[in-house]
C-alpha cells in the first residue's frame, strides 16, 4: 500500500464509500478540496476510481493501514460506515488514538451515535433521520425548503403570506407578530435581496425566514 502524498491543506479523508460517503467525497472534490477516499471493498473502489482522484482500498479498522496512509495529515475525517457498527466504532477509535483533530461519524441510531462520541467522534451525523424529518416538514407544511439545527432553530424558504404583500417589513412587522425573522427575499428573475426594514414584499415573493421550528411552521401555514 503506497503512502499518500497529497497536499494537505483543508483536506478530508472519507472512510466508507456507500451512497452517503461517496456523495460526500464527490461534493468535497467538486468544491476543490483534497480528498482521500477509502473503502475496504475493491469493487467499490474500482467503480469510483474514475470519479475520485484519490481512492484506495484499505481496512480502516487496521491501525497500521491508517498510519501508512498518513491520515493524521488530513484536517478532517468522515467515517461513513453507518451500516457496520463494529467497523465504524473501531475506525473512529483508531482515528482518535492517532490524534485526528476533527472526526465526523455517520450513525444510524442514537446508540451508535453515543458510542461514536465516547470513543472520539467530535460530530455525529444522522443523515437518514435528518432527511426524513426535513421531507416530513416539506410534505405536510407550506415550506419549500427547510433546515433545522440542533437547538430547535431553523431556516426555511416559504411563500410570502398575503398579510405581507405590498408592505415593507417594518410595516408588516412579522418579527413582532409571529416571532420569526425575515432574512432575505427571493424574487423571480432577480438576485437575492437581503432583508431590511424598508424592504417591500411583493405577491409571489419567497421569504427566507429564521426562528424556532414551531413558529416557522405556523408562519408558513399562513400562506
Amino acid at each position: 500500500m503506497a503512502k499518500s502524498n497529497l497536499s494537505k491543506g483543508d483536506s478530508v479523508v472519507v472512510i466508507g464509500l456507500g451512497r452517503f460517503g461517496a456523495s460526500v467525497a464527490r461534493a468535497l472534490v467538486a468544491s476543490g478540496h483534497e480528498v482521500l477516499a477509502m473503502d475496504e471493498r475493491e469493487d467499490v473502489v474500482q467503480e469510483l476510481a474514475a470519479e475520485l482522484p484519490h481512492v484506495v482500498c484499505a481496512d480502516s479498522t487496521d491501525l497500521q493501514a491508517l498510519k501508512q496512509l498518513s491520515v493524521t495529515d488530513f484536517s478532517h475525517a468522515v467515517v461513513s460506515i453507518g451500516d457496520h457498527l463494529e467497523a465504524s466504532v473501531l475506525t473512529v477509535l483508531n482515528l482518535a488514538q492517532m490524534g485526528v483533530k476533527d472526526i465526523w461519524a455517520k450513525a444510524n441510531s442514537p446508540q451508535h451515535g453515543r458510542i461514536a462520541e465516547r470513543v472520539g467522534a467530535h460530530h455525529v451525523i444522522y443523515p437518514e433521520v435528518d432527511m426524513g424529518e426535513r421531507v416530513a416538514h416539506l410534505v405536510t407544511g407550506k415550506m419549500m425548503d427547510f433546515i433545522e439545527f440542533d437547538d430547535g432553530f431553523a431556516l426555511a424558504k416559504t411563500r410570502a403570506p398575503m398579510e405581507t404583500h405590498n408592505k415593507t417589513l417594518a410595516v408588516s412587522d412579522v418579527r413582532k407578530k409571529h416571532g420569526i425573522t425575515v432574512v432575505g427575499i427571493k424574487r423571480r428573475h432577480q438576485d437575492f435581496i437581503y432583508a431590511q426594514a424598508q424592504t417591500e414584499v411583493k405577491p409571489g415573493d419567497h421569504l427566507i425566514v429564521a426562528g424556532s421550528t414551531p413558529l416557522i411552521k405556523k408562519f408558513a401555514a399562513l400562506y
